[in-house]
């Protein structure tokens, strides 16, 4: 197998990011499977017939289910709104084609569960969209915990502030529609900050959280383009169904405390992704929107020396860097999802799970269901109770 032929379903702002991905994988890790975009899906055929000519796919198709079907595609991406995920999901995995699949993994744990047993039982490749993980400067944070470099984990704290709904004029987007979308900053941005706690300082024990929607209601949207849209003023309103902020606090398994929090009314904050952590023999500290730097600080160092360091994470010591530029040329958002579907497609070849997968989409599901339970009845939650 020399190909990948992909089908996709969504082509709005993820179908980009996807479709920029499969285009750059060949050119900078040829020894990839050479992704073959064979035709792409949505529902409104003039948009997905120009979306296909502008994101280079060979076919666009208005069924999804006739799609899964085919003959000529091995892998499904979907990054249509969540609550199509479960159906698609499903359907691919019982006409045996591996499945990558946009975060949050579903509307629900329940429904999560049921896309992993499906895709367990058929025997395919799965994966979950967890793009924060694929920067070089995360990975460099890993290596570092890992490896034992800052000892004992005390701290993981995490935030994922963003500004773009803060007018009460900007109208009711799915991402604001409870059906559709399972929750607001909560599962959106929070879903990553939960993510990234996994894969670097380990499993939760427990939770406890708070919430709330600042805007109530909001004018009907009458056009939707990935976080874009327009309404009418003095139009029809509708109910915010979901979560503007969520704040909750963990125990994880380790005995490490953290926190977390997910807005989307940080006023000048377009999108920081940070966290920090601290242990025994010292930090990290990390920030999306400086994405190719990790401050680092050691303990060991000397009194007259010490401090946070910027590390610029752009030589090929650095996890994926070497396919890219010379040191100090940066790379940026889009890279993200290449070094994603060079890892899904590095797997298919060698016959393993991608890492994340759904069992991380399951996992990180929990926990936000765990933290809307802990608001709900204002206690502290196990995850062993999910």
């Amino acid at each position: 197998m020399k190909q990948l032929r992909v089908g996709m379903i969504g082509y709005k702002f993820m179908g980009k990011a996807h479709s920029n991905a499969y285009r750059s994988l060949p050119m900078f890790f040829p020894e990839a499977l050479k992704p073959e975009m064979v035709a792409i899906c949505g529902r409104n055929v003039s948009a997905v017939q120009a979306a296909a000519v502008q994101l280079g796919w060979s076919e666009s198709v208005t069924d999804w289910k006739e799609l899964v079907r085919r003959e000529d595609i091995d892998l499904i991406d979907i990054n249509a709104p969540s609550d199509a995920h479960k159906e698609i999901a499903i359907a691919a995995a019982k006409a045996g084609k591996h499945i990558f699949c946009e975060k949050p993994l579903a509307l629900s744990l329940a429904d999560a569960r049921e896309m992993l047993q499906a895709a367990q039982e058929a025997g395919v490749t799965h994966m979950v969209g967890f793009n924060y993980r694929f920067s070089p400067a995360v990975r460099l944070a890993k290596k570092l915990v890992e490896g034992g470099r800052l000892g004992q984990i005390y701290h993981f704290r995490a935030w994922f502030l963003q500004d773009w709904i803060m007018d009460p004029q900007f109208p009711l987007v799915w991402r604001l529609q409870k059906e559709v979308a399972g929750s607001g900053s909560h599962g959106d941005l929070g879903a990553h900050l939960i993510d990234l706690a996994h894969y670097l300082v380990g499993d939760m024990q427990e939770v406890i959280g708070m919430s709330e929607t600042f805007i109530k209601e909001r004018p009907i949207a009458s056009e939707m383009t990935g976080l874009s849209a327009k309404g009418s003023t003095g139009g029809p309103m509708g109910k915010v169904t979901v979560d503007d902020a969520t704040l909750f606090m963990t125990r994880f398994e380790n005995g490490a405390l953290g926190s977390f929090e997910a807005t989307r009314f940080a006023a000048g904050h377009r999108s920081t992704n940070s966290f920090e952590i601290n242990g025994s023999l010292g930090s990290v500290k990390f920030d999306f929107e400086r994405m190719n730097e990790l401050e680092v600080y050691f303990t060991s160092d000397a009194e007259d020396v010490q401090g946070f360091r910027r590390v610029l994470a752009t030589d090929p010591v650095h996890d994926y860097m070497e396919a890219w530029w010379p040191p100090g040329h940066t790379i940026g958002f889009e890279h993200t999802f290449t070094h994603e579907i060079l890892e899904l497609s590095t797997a298919i070849s060698e016959g393993r799970q991608p890492v994340p997968n759904f069992e991380d989409g399951v996992k990180c599901q929990a926990v936000l269901e765990a933290v809307d339970k802990s608001i709900e009845e204002r206690r502290w939650v196990q995850l062993s109770e999910m």
